[in-house]
């Protein structure tokens, strides 16, 4: 897993914007305007996401258009696919255990 992509993220502004491109590829200005943050705040977090590899732009004109680049969120899905079979181990003996429970007849928490 990259560290520069789950520190990119961190911030609350930068994962909107990643939100927001989720959709499809959207210009500086589009971004500013839907999130309510002025151009060059835009400008610096996109920055940000472009070295970490996040998204990429491509310049039409005078205007860049950002979309996002699969390949780092795919590597975050893989590592968070470790987590899931360790929760859904957890989560398969709580509930044999709460099924035994259950057979003998005591409510969950009875210890008695």
């Amino acid at each position: 897993m990259n560290t520069a992509t789950l520190s990119a993220l961190a911030e609350p502004n930068r994962l909107q914007m990643v939100e927001l491109l989720r959709d499809g590829p959207l210009t500086v200005g589009e971004i500013a305007d839907r999130l309510h943050v002025r151009q060059p705040q835009v400008s610096k977090h996109l920055k940000v996401l472009n070295e970490a590899k996040i998204v990429e732009v491509h310049p039409v004109a005078n205007r860049r258009i950002y979309k996002l680049r699969p390949e780092p969120l795919q590597e975050m899905d893989t590592w968070l696919e470790s987590f899931r079979s360790m929760w859904e181990d957890r989560l398969d003996r709580l509930d044999a255990y709460l099924q035994e429970l259950q057979k003998e007849g005591k409510p969950p928490g009875d210890n008695g």
